[in-house]
């Protein structure tokens, strides 16, 4: 890319690439919404899915730690608040291993994330890897994808509810604060890439990490649909293997 955008044009190009590329589009999470799913496979999705929730926080936390500007230190500290709470049993984690409880997963299973998929334990470390190493304005950008989480959470919760007769409102409620934390901080990160995406090379990159994240998150669902739809190939030491079930 050669040519500067405008801000507009940029956070157009960004929201394009989230419509092609967002993980709403993969066939695990259709059939996950769509009740085609039975309940070990909703475990499976829901086990991996902790090992992302678990790391966000070490994500944040380090690029935190590479911020000079206190104001903006400040904004994004409100993330980790949002996913460690302010004290034990609070916070989106908490929330996530209720959610875990609630689909009769053993908690120090889930917690110590040794049955999951290698390829999310990758795929996670990857990301963290990305933030930790990739300049502030790309590390930021990455986390854009919160543009487009709002409606993937509206039809998982609605699509969940009304196709499984072994999940209740209670067992979903991490998703009821992220309808309103999403938003708030998609807004901020769009609005700081637009205003320091500079040159055609930054916007460039913007864009490259975005797409970047799109791809960490759609190789996770990659893994638990060849592990547990097709061909059903679950690793060795991978909830499941050899039969061994909750």
């Amino acid at each position: 890319m050669t040519t500067l955008m405008s801000a507009g044009e940029l956070e157009t190009a960004l929201r394009d690439l989230g419509a092609a590329r967002y993980h709403n589009r993969h066939p695990f999470h259709r059939m996950l919404h769509g009740g085609k799913l039975n309940k070990r496979q909703v475990q499976a999705w829901a086990l991996n899915r902790y090992c992302y929730q678990a790391h966000i926080p070490i994500k944040d936390a380090s690029l935190i730690a590479r911020i000079d500007d206190p104001d903006l230190r400040r904004q994004w500290r409100q993330r980790l608040v949002d996913h460690d709470g302010t004290q034990k049993g609070d916070g989106g984690i908490a929330r996530w291993i209720a959610l875990t409880d609630g689909l009769d997963l053993d908690r120090a299973l889930v917690v110590s994330m040794r049955a999951a998929l290698p390829a999310t334990r990758f795929a996670v470390q990857a990301y963290v890897q990305f933030v930790r190493e990739k300049p502030l304005l790309e590390a930021i950008a990455s986390s854009l994808t919160e543009l487009f989480s709002p409606n993937i959470i509206s039809e998982r919760v609605s699509g969940m509810l009304s196709h499984y007769d072994f999940i209740t409102p209670e067992t979903l409620a991490y998703f009821n604060a992220r309808l309103d934390q999403a938003p708030r901080d998609a807004d901020f990160a769009l609005d700081y890439v637009k205003r320091h995406a500079r040159t055609p090379e930054q916007q460039s990159a913007v864009i490259a990490a975005l797409g970047f994240k799109c791809d960490v998150l759609w190789a996770q669902l990659d893994a638990l649909h060849h592990a547990y739809v097709n061909p059903g190939l679950i690793p060795p030491g991978a909830l499941g293997h050899d039969g061994v079930w909750p």
